[in-house]
């Protein structure tokens, strides 16, 4: 029916790239009554496609939902199925995160790989404090093993500057780490979302390839937030918007996971 179409387009606006202005968009998306009973995933040409009732979903760019693995398929029924009365799309971030991969990423594979690599050109990790000396202690206790995994097993070795002034990295750097960005959309958008999120691309890298837990690679990015608040107490707001990225996080983490172990 086209009132199905329609109302995917009301639950999941066309997604964009950035993950945080996708979660927004989700929290924005109106509310609908659960219109389905039974969600499941199909095998098919091209993947795992994600049914309601026995009828294709499509995405906001009218594309079929689906997934290449039939587990990352079933995290996403997994999602449809725990819906109760109303369908949430706040909580569904692996739906969320397909869309964009299947509608935006997909399609311009080249265009995010560039956008990763950009990040490598101004990563978050090698912008250092010069004070507090807690501060300073605390980034390189973090920070300094992931600069070590990519100069080790990725062949890249970045400059370290104190403050925010811009320190040009090295071109081989760049481009061994670049290098190591995957090809396929699935995991090539997964490493965005969790770019996006941390601001480091290493940060994402280390994640991909095993260097990092997803609560090591989350605390890596939130290391100056931390210690302000040790400093001046909980930020409420700060920490609720966290918690709503942590969920893109994992969803991205989860998809990391399941199409490495489909290798």
């Amino acid at each position: 029916m086209d009132t199905m179409r329609d109302l995917f387009e009301d639950l999941f606006p066309n997604e964009p790239i950035d993950p945080i202005e996708s979660a927004r968009r989700g929290l924005r998306s109106q509310a609908r009554k659960r219109f389905y009973e039974r969600a499941e995933a199909v095998q098919g040409e091209g993947g795992y496609a994600i049914l309601l009732d026995g009828r294709s979903v499509k995405t906001p760019g009218r594309r079929a939902l689906a997934a290449p693995t039939q587990a990352l398929a079933q995290a996403i029924v997994d999602e449809w199925q725990a819906q109760a009365e109303v369908i949430d799309p706040a909580g569904m971030p692996m739906t969320r995160l397909a869309n964009t991969i299947i509608d935006g990423v997909a399609a311009a594979p080249r265009d995010v790989a560039a956008d990763l690599a950009r990040y490598l050109g101004s990563d978050l990790l090698v912008y250092r404090a010069r004070t507090p000396e807690g501060l300073v202690a605390r980034q390189a206790k973090v920070w300094d093993p992931i600069l070590a995994f990519a100069r080790d097993t990725l062949g890249a070795r970045f400059v370290l500057t104190e403050g925010i002034t811009f320190v040009q990295q090295p071109a081989e750097a760049i481009a061994a780490a670049s290098a190591a960005i995957p090809a396929d959309p699935w995991r090539l958008g997964a490493l965005h979302v969790i770019t996006t999120l941390t601001g480091s691309a290493l940060i994402a890298l280390s994640l991909l390839r095993g260097a990092l837990s997803l609560d090591e690679a989350w605390t890596a990015a939130h290391v100056d937030e931390d210690w302000n608040m040790h400093l001046w107490g909980r930020d409420e707001e700060a920490l609720a918007r966290r918690a709503v990225h942590f969920k893109d996080m994992q969803a991205a983490a989860v998809t990391l996971a399941l199409v490495a172990a489909a290798d």
